[in-house]
């Protein structure tokens, strides 16, 4: 069972407190220190985090654009397949439909139009705004919908491990990477590895917590709830193993079927919409080549089918918590 390829020998003295977004940043500034090929594009890069990369590398590796995601992200790729390793940060993800000609039409494919002659080092940087009243032009969870372009690597960290991780090895990466970070995860503090070296090789799950009773594969933002639900329902006698597949593509599958090969039972939690999912893709992948090891139907939880509301209250109520990941669980028991 996978449970990542973290380099580090580090021990506990090579270890720093920060937050989510503050890993995320960090993994940034040693990218670029470590690589003067490592630039970044983007929108309001100074106010989300990016003071200190503005501050540090100034103007001629942090480029302020114009909100035109098209064009700098057309620009983006550009400097890619000239030998510069871009960072485009698209700010809301929303915004990547605006870009979605160049990352699907030009990025994903230049490789395999022209044989591998060109490769494009590129990360797009997508932050997922949602439960925040920011209404339905603002709030999308899109990764499901670029996991069905060939060429694409994604990621969707879930701890600020993950992120400063990930992140460092897609700017290493020489193919397409778009890194999706869920924006309640911010807030979330961890013991971060300061080796610059430090990486999580993409295509790689993590098993959060060990269980024997039912396998819980929980995406993004709703790994928090998806652990808070594990830890109740082990008062009850029933042990959750707890997984997160952190990259979407490639999906580590084999640590899924694993475990459900030990446990018998799936429960699959995202905040993304139901249909063509990543809890579908998972769910199909498992019936066809783990079907002899389930007991009870696949469960899964994602948002409702409709657009995000403005209302508060209406938003709440969309995605999945910790009291429907029990009754989910407890379905199966």
């Amino acid at each position: 069972m996978s449970t990542a390829v973290e380099k580090s020998g580090l021990g506990a003295g090579d270890h720093i407190r920060m937050n989510y977004l503050d890993a995320l940043v960090e993994a940034q500034v040693e990218e670029m220190e470590r690589d003067e090929r490592v630039i970044m594009m983007g929108e309001d890069i100074a106010i989300y985090g990016g003071g200190k990369l503005v501050e540090r590398f100034g103007p001629d590796r942090i480029w302020s654009m114009p909100i035109s995601e098209s064009s700098f992200t057309g620009v983006g790729i550009g400097a890619a397949i000239n030998g510069l390793r871009p960072i485009v940060d698209l700010n809301i993800a929303s915004f990547m439909y605006l870009a979605a000609d160049q990352i699907i039409n030009q990025a994903s494919k230049l490789r395999y139009m022209t044989g591998g002659q060109i490769s494009v080092p590129i990360v797009f940087r997508c932050c997922m705004y949602y439960g925040a009243s920011l209404a339905a032009q603002h709030s999308d969870r899109p990764y499901p919908m670029f996991m069905n372009i060939p060429g694409l690597k994604i990621v969707c960290p879930a701890s600020p491990t993950d992120i400063k991780g990930l992140m460092k090895a897609a700017i290493r990466d020489d193919d397409p990477v778009l890194v999706f970070e869920d924006t309640k995860l911010w807030p979330l503090k961890a013991d971060i590895p300061t080796d610059p070296d430090f990486l999580i090789p993409l295509g790689s799950a993590l098993v959060k917590r060990q269980g024997t009773d039912v396998t819980l594969v929980a995406i993004a933002g709703a790994m928090r709830p998806a652990l808070d639900a594990a830890q109740a329902l082990s008062k009850e006698g029933i042990s959750v193993e707890v997984i997160d597949p952190r990259t979407l593509k490639p999906l580590d599958t084999a640590t899924i079927i694993e475990s459900v090969a030990k446990t018998g039972r799936l429960v699959l939690v995202e905040n993304a919409h139901r249909m063509c999912s990543v809890t579908g893709e998972i769910a199909a992948i498992v019936a066809e080549e783990g079907f002899e090891y389930l007991k009870r139907p696949i469960q899964r939880l994602t948002a409702s089918d409709v657009h995000v509301p403005f209302s508060p209250a209406l938003e709440g109520q969309m995605f999945p918590r910790k009291a429907t990941i029990v009754a989910a669980i407890k379905k199966l028991i």
